[in-house]
């Protein structure tokens, strides 16, 4: 038997040993027609507040429990409520509140960086503008046209392109999640223009500016900064390392784990984990870190915090506030810089060098090499110079030569 209306079931306030609970009740259908009654304890008062915090949370409940309901009505569902839906599915530890570990990725499964990434895309954009709206209502041409619109509230700053992008594909990423679930028959997204560009190129720094701030670096950021711009690490990649990730006689660093906002995880992408090179230079200061740090054993952070006696890395972005940028200052560095910077300067370096693209690829752990060559790999103005130069003298030579 299959249900002609869709069930919203009921939401209370329950007693319990432990304090109040959210109890969900609702009916379901058996194969012979009857009906069972069915509950479930959603969360405590103190996870969910208020019953408006606690009706979001059962919305992807609701959902599940409709299987059987007619399509039409299903589809008559809110944008906020296929939100709920998909974090349960596509980011089940922000939907769950729990912290993965290494070894919890799987090809399907987004890492916790990007699960993080999209919540806050969600909560501050998406959901606030669109979340009250069915599914059925969202159209291609209203969301290019609030895209255009976006900007932070504080500085009126309109939000950048890569930004509006990751919003449209995120919104897309919705709609397919509700088709794979037949809650939709097409997505509107799709439809919707958005430019990725850059607005602007991000910063490289010369080997002489790499040296400058170097040298007014204080540790462990001076060794996290050197280890950064030479081998490429990711910021994660690099709070994540231990130790016993440090091979100093094969001169090899095993990427093994990225952290997070303080969650250890898998690294980004498969090509992510492969070993990165250790230049025996970069080798001795980091094994001089070794040797001064308050915690050397072999399943030891690298960059382990005092302040939290070792369990945890320092707070990268910490550590670049209080004294990174003062560095800057002295080194008379007026470039935006932060880690990201390092790893892009690496990529341009390497390739203003004459190296391989492919080479460049592999130290930079690329999936793909397009990625690489369109936004790794800046030519330098030298480069560019140089390039000129060889065409202007090949020119003039066959002209002289006739």
């Amino acid at each position: 038997m299959r249900r002609t209306s869709y069930q919203q079931g009921s939401l209370k306030l329950a007693e319990r040993r432990k304090g109040k609970v959210w109890e969900f009740r609702w009916r379901e259908v058996q194969i012979d027609g009857s009906i069972r009654r069915k509950n479930i304890v959603i969360g405590s008062l103190e996870e969910f507040p208020n019953e408006s915090t606690a009706q979001a949370a059962v919305d992807a409940l609701r959902l599940e429990i409709n299987q059987q309901t007619p399509q039409q009505l299903i589809k008559s569902i809110s944008l906020e409520t296929l939100v709920n839906h998909y974090r349960q599915y596509e980011l089940p530890d922000i939907f769950n509140k729990t912290k993965p570990g290494p070894d919890t990725a799987d090809e399907d499964r987004k890492s916790y960086a990007t699960q993080v990434t999209y919540e806050g895309y969600l909560k501050k954009w998406i959901v606030p503008r669109w979340g009250a709206c069915r599914l059925t209502d969202v159209r291609a041409v209203e969301v290019e046209k609030w895209l255009k619109t976006l900007c932070f509230k504080k500085t009126g700053i309109a939000l950048a392109r890569g930004s509006k992008a990751k919003i449209r594909n995120i919104m897309s990423a919705l709609y397919s999640h509700a088709i794979r679930w037949e809650w939709a028959d097409k997505n509107p997204i799709t439809s919707v223009r958005q430019s990725a560009k850059r607005e602007k190129t991000p910063d490289v720094l010369t080997a002489e500016e790499i040296v400058a701030i170097l040298a007014e670096l204080p540790n462990p950021l001076r060794t996290m900064i050197e280890l950064d711009a030479f081998t490429g690490l990711r910021r994660g990649e690099l709070i994540g390392l231990r130790w016993e990730d440090v091979d100093f006689e094969q001169l090899i660093l095993h990427v093994r784990r990225s952290v997070v906002a303080m969650v250890e995880g898998a690294p980004k992408t498969e090509a992510s984990k492969k070993d990165v090179p250790l230049d025996a230079q970069t080798a001795e200061s980091l094994f001089a870190w070794r040797q001064t740090c308050a915690y050397p054993a072999s399943d030891d952070w690298v960059f382990a915090s005092p302040a939290m006696k070792g369990k945890q890395p320092y707070w990268p972005g910490t550590q670049w506030r209080y004294y990174g940028k003062p560095a800057l200052k002295r080194a008379q560095v007026t470039k935006h810089v932060n880690y990201h910077t390092f790893r892009h300067t690496f990529g341009t370096l390497l390739n203003a060098n004459g190296e391989n693209p492919k080479v460049v690829q592999e130290l930079l752990r690329h999936a793909s090499l397009k990625v690489t060559t369109d936004v790794y790999m800046q030519a330098v103005s030298p480069q560019k110079r140089e390039a000129q130069s060889k065409l202007v003298n090949m020119v003039l030579k066959k002209v002289a030569s006739k």
